[in-house]
């Protein structure tokens, strides 16, 4: 199959000349697009709140669970094997060469996550195996919801699936994570956040309870994905995969994005014990629209004793990549260390939730010279993300008038100039922009696209799209000791790439004469993001 080059090339590679929507509502019977504005989705959700105002649980939660899972696993799981000690699955440890599918922030269920399924199967069907990156499900988890937001849209993706969870997969307490990826049976219950006082009291009486299951609707789930080539099974919420050259080490970063000091001890443990090239795969991005996000590790008291980010750029661990989800779109970022290493950080959470803008990403060279602008890459691309917000906001704000509606071409001009960038591909020429579109993008610009949970959930029923472009996105990475390849891989719902998808971009990384791994881009295209 011959890749389209990608959407630097043209606006039509990003899906905006689309020709016919993609066959991929013939996998099964789609509900309708998801809604962050029914009052049930943010009932569902309110355990994120209480979190926020009354501490989070999840971290004794998650202790209780993985107390549950010692005294489980080795009677439902003999096969492949797992070390419990530091929970590491070495069902693929012998192999010479591995590829992998990586899928961040799928679970919405609708058309945007059934769109990415045809095109993982034609450019990642043949990989070894694939790991859900945050968010399997929105949104607040649920076991039944799994029928139609993991088991039937992967039911033809041959290998099986590991899974990292997201702050909304904990809104169940992460009981329906625990049943589809670790085996624990469903009628198991979650843990109960604890603690004294009046403000756990009151924590524990809103609690959302999750909704139950029973054996045999578990199993009628599992009919999606019964071969068996597709099992799998993990060790708990973080885990790591010794996935033949490489350690994938998969880390539960909860609802308030941080972990405790048990998994910081275990994720330092598994970081040094081998000499491979790791991987880290988190519900969290560490680096994201152009900063860096701290993900403190802390005690029982919740005093910070540390960050993750120490442990992935220190050189014994041996990372040379962290991938992470949460933001709904494609980001890279190749940091340069200050003793010469590069490690590679990836924002992939498009794997089929709604799109998190990147018109709002400043210029890159604010991290100079740890990373520069030249060397950035995100999906879609700033002038796009502009052009797509543009028209959800005209149906909000202009009542579909098109007072607010800029074209891609214009859309790709005016951030150049806004950012100061060099135009990722050929826009209007600056002096043709009407005085329209200019107003326009002044007014769309500052609009809320992302940051608080109120404005993402309210508006997320008009930036959303069901229709192309939808710029959705996912990963492949192929490794061997010799080399590693991250390809981002575009799904903008059109048929005609369904049939040739869009390779968006490539990172290529090599052991030099000292052991360092160097990273070089392949994208095709324009040098300039």
């Amino acid at each position: 199959m011959s890749p389209t080059g990608p959407s630097r090339r043209s606006a039509a590679n990003a899906g905006w000349d689309c020709r016919r929507l993609g066959e991929f509502r013939q996998l099964g019977p789609l509900p309708r697009r998801f809604s962050w504005l029914r009052p049930g989705a943010l009932l569902a959700s309110r355990n994120d709140w209480l979190a926020r105002w009354f501490g989070d649980p999840t971290d004794e939660m998650r202790q209780e669970w993985l107390r549950r899972l010692a005294g489980l696993l080795d009677a439902v799981q003999p096969a492949p094997k797992v070390d419990l000690a530091d929970r590491i699955v070495d069902r693929f440890a012998g192999r010479d060469r591995i590829s992998i599918a990586l899928l961040g922030d799928p679970g919405e269920g609708d058309a945007s996550q059934y769109a990415v399924v045809p095109v993982l199967l034609a450019v990642a069907g043949d990989t070894d195996l694939a790991v859900v990156c945050s968010d399997v499900i929105y949104p607040a988890g649920g076991i039944r919801a799994y029928a139609d937001r993991f088991y039937r849209p992967y039911a033809d993706y041959p290998g099986p699936i590991y899974g990292v969870p997201g702050n909304h997969d904990w809104y169940d307490g992460l009981t329906g994570f625990m049943t589809t990826f670790c085996d624990v049976p469903p009628d198991a219950g979650a843990p109960l956040p604890g603690g004294r006082g009046a403000r756990a009291a009151l924590r524990r009486l809103l609690w959302r309870r999750p909704p139950t299951a029973t054996v045999a609707e578990v199993a009628d789930m599992r009919w999606y994905r019964d071969a068996e080539s597709q099992l799998g099974v993990q060790p708990g919420p973080y885990c790591a995969i010794d996935a033949g050259p490489v350690r994938l080490v998969l880390i539960d970063t909860g609802i308030s994005g941080r972990i405790d000091a048990d998994q910081g001890a275990w994720l330092r443990r598994v970081s040094t014990s081998s000499p491979k090239p790791k991987i880290l795969l988190t519900g969290k991005p560490i680096y994201s629209y152009a900063s860096l996000q701290r993900c403190p590790i802390v005690d029982e008291a919740g005093v910070v004793i540390g960050d993750i980010n120490e442990i992935v750029t220190d050189p014994a661990c041996n990372y040379i990549a962290a991938i992470g989800g949460d933001d709904h779109n494609y980001q890279r970022y190749p940091i340069r260390l200050h003793d010469g290493r590069t490690i590679l950080y990836v924002v992939s959470g498009g794997g089929g939730a709604y799109l998190s803008a990147t018109h709002q990403i400043p210029n890159v060279d604010a991290l100079a010279p740890a990373c520069r602008e030249e060397s950035f890459r995100c999906y879609p691309l700033r002038g796009d993300s502009l052009a797509h917000f543009s028209r959800r906001y005209d149906r909000l704000l202009g009542f579909g008038s098109g007072r607010l509606v800029i074209s891609p071409d214009d859309a790709t001009t005016l951030m150049a100039e806004r950012i100061g960038i060099t135009p990722p591909r050929t826009g209007t020429p600056p002096e043709q922009i009407s005085r329209r579109a200019r107003r326009a993008a002044r007014r769309v610009y500052p609009l809320p696209t992302r940051g608080a949970p109120a404005a993402h959930n309210l508006m997320s029923v008009f930036l959303d799209s069901d229709r192309p472009p939808m710029f959705k996105s996912f990963l492949r990475v192929d490794a061997s000791s010799t080399e590693i390849v991250i390809s981002c891989w575009a799904a903008t719902g059109c048929l005609e790439h369904e049939r040739e998808p869009v390779l968006e971009d490539r990172m290529r990384a090599w052991p030099d004469a000292s052991g360092r791994w160097c990273w070089t881009s392949e994208t095709p295209g324009r040098p300039v993001p």
